[in-house]
């Protein structure tokens, strides 16, 4: 019987497993078997985590914050996990090759998902030109001509921070009309460096080693055409991964794990959750590993309770 499981090993789930490695609490971290480390494995220059003021690769990162988990005693299995049993004061998490592992409180860290397009050369211009986080690498655009496709409030604020690094920015948007805020579409509509294109798909990406530019269909007409550009950021939403949760474990309406204030606390007792899967606004790298001290702090403060309330009744 383990003290603490970690579903997930991004940012989120490794600060999660240091903290609690370091109460003593030798926590499980399970990380994926293809997806180990997260989103991060996927990206290049990381310049916004505290620390490292050169910039870092993304898998460079995350080996080290494994490497730090491991250092205070964090054990990491690669294995998938198929489902869970989260309702009794025992938990259950089943994996795919490691059986089942036992513990009294789970934190999940499983992140969320960017929606894709689907398209052929997607996963291999990514870090070559296609994105899916303006902040992350909006500055390695400065002077480009980029699109940015979507129509919600994310696609505006991606396209109105990339103005700040490139010199044209168009929006693409497979509809007439936006579905964004109308702050935000007055905000985009009146900054001169974008430019939309309604009614629009994008088809294909083109270039080599890196995006040279966007085959684009009407939506309408059916007529294709070249969008030349030199990055795409994907703006289209994105899913957290609560699969294995569902009807166990509350979720807001925006389909996040939902948690007691500003807690780590789910509906269910010992059950707690970080990073990405309950935050649908910020989603930065340094957000989800504070998410992840808060996690490893409350599971930490309820397995005292458990000890506490465990020895008040061997007195009794």
């Amino acid at each position: 019987m383990r003290e603490v499981i970690i579903i997930g090993s991004g940012p989120a789930g490794f600060t999660a497993a240091i903290y609690a490695a370091r109460a003593g609490l030798s926590p499980l971290v399970i990380a994926s078997s293809v997806e180990a480390g997260g989103e991060l494995m996927k990206t290049t220059d990381v310049e916004n985590f505290p620390g490292f003021p050169e910039g870092i690769q993304g898998p460079d990162l995350m080996m080290k914050l494994q490497e730090q988990a491991e250092k205070f005693g964090a054990e990491v299995m690669l294995d998938d996990v198929v489902s869970v049993d989260l309702t009794g004061d025992v938990k259950k998490v089943s994996t795919g090759y490691s059986g089942d592992q036992e513990a009294h409180t789970v934190i999940f860290a499983t992140g969320s998902a960017y929606r894709k397009l689907g398209l052929d050369d997607e996963e291999r211009l990514s870090g070559r030109g296609v994105s899916w986080c303006a902040t992350c690498d909006g500055f390695f655009f400065k002077t480009k001509t980029i699109a940015v496709v979507g129509g919600g409030d994310s696609a505006m604020e991606e396209a109105t921070f990339l103005t700040r690094f490139a010199d044209k920015v168009y929006v693409i948007h497979r509809k007439d009309s936006l579905r964004a805020s109308k702050i935000m579409q007055e905000r985009a509509f009146a900054n001169e460096k974008i430019e939309f294109i309604f009614n629009s798909a994008v088809e294909a990406i083109t270039g080599e080693n890196a995006v040279e530019g966007l085959t684009l269909r009407d939506t309408v007409t059916g007529a294709v055409s070249e969008l030349p550009v030199q990055g795409l950021f994907i703006a289209i939403g994105n899913d957290p991964r609560t699969h294995l949760i569902h009807g166990q474990v509350d979720l807001t309406s925006a389909g996040t794990i939902a948690v007691d204030g500003r807690s780590s606390r789910t509906n269910l007792a010992g059950v707690f959750a970080a990073g990405d899967v309950l935050d649908d606004t910020y989603r930065q790298a340094v957000t989800a590993a504070a998410s992840g001290t808060v996690a490893a702090l409350d599971a930490e403060h309820y397995l005292a309770g458990l000890e506490q309330a465990a020895a008040a009744l061997a007195a009794s």
